[in-house]
């Protein structure tokens, strides 16, 4: 699919997080940044260094049990070469805190020895974390706290405003709503539309069940088959019919039901029942 159109999604909350995060980023000493493993490159924030500045960063790729990690690790090695530090986690899969939590002492090593030189009583490091709608912030909130302490779900927009959370003896984070671009590539929006990451009427569901059965017969053949029973997908109403067909999504009189098998094609992307993609590619 070409990138030709722009959708344009900027609801005021982030709008207003942004200029939040701006004026309170000095009170941050580290940034997390959480991507999806699924999108590694429509899931980065376009603008995130408009307004965290210069402060160090930690790149968490989340949800890697759902990946193809052979592509993913790919996008891991290249932002490592742009200098970022990279973690890829799946912290639904209760991935092993401390390996963020090491990281985040190395990172900041040379912070704390000068706030140390300088005769300052350590203290708890503060976190930003920041990501887009659904890519794991919450999760990995309860997650460094043990218990839970943020609201989780697969709906974008949970989070409305910044809030301070002290999770454990080491750190404190700042929480943040998901955070979004003014406008958005075609591509980029249809990945983020098919992984839950922009709300549903943003874009028809229809177009939206169609690039992901497109995207899967051009990277996954073989899950597409096995799935769906679907080899090709040169007209799309023709592989709805087939699916529909399979899936028992009819109408009377033996029509197929589309909108039955839209949702079916949208949720098993949502609900992580198709396992083992990744859209962007390097």
């Amino acid at each position: 699919m070409e990138n030709k159109t722009n959708i344009n999604w900027y609801p005021g909350h982030m709008a207003k997080a942004k200029r939040l995060i701006s004026e309170n980023i000095n009170l941050v000493d580290i940034v997390y940044e959480i991507t999806d493993a699924r999108m590694p490159l429509s899931s980065k924030i376009t603008d995130i260094d408009e307004f965290i500045k210069n402060k160090p960063r930690i790149l968490l790729i989340n949800k890697t049990d759902l990946c193809d990690l052979k592509e993913t690790k790919k996008w891991a090695d290249y932002y490592e070469k742009k200098g970022y530090k990279v973690l890829l986690t799946s912290l639904e899969k209760n991935a092993n805190i401390n390996d963020l939590l090491n990281l985040t002492d190395t990172v900041l090593k040379n912070f704390n020895t000068k706030q140390s030189e300088k005769g300052l009583r350590k203290r708890k490091n503060r976190v930003l974390v920041v990501g887009i709608p659904n890519a794991g912030k919450s999760t990995l909130i309860n997650r460094l706290s043990g218990k839970k302490v943020a609201a989780v779900g697969n709906k974008p927009g949970l989070t409305k405003g910044l809030s301070w959370i002290r999770v454990n003896d080491k750190i404190e984070l700042l929480d943040t709503p998901g955070i979004l671009w003014p406008k958005l590539d075609e591509k980029n929006a249809f990945n983020l539309a098919s992984f839950t990451s922009i709300k549903e009427e943003i874009l028809p569901k229809f177009e939206v069940a169609s690039y992901i059965l497109n995207t899967l017969y051009k990277y996954y053949p073989e899950i597409l088959k096995e799935r769906y029973g679907v080899n090709e997908v040169d007209d799309i109403l023709v592989t709805m019919d087939r699916i529909g067909r399979r899936r028992g999504c009819l109408m009377k009189g033996g029509q197929i039901d589309y909108n039955k098998v839209i949702d079916i094609v949208i949720n098993d992307v949502k609900n992580g029942y198709i396992k083992g993609i990744t859209f962007d590619r390097l």
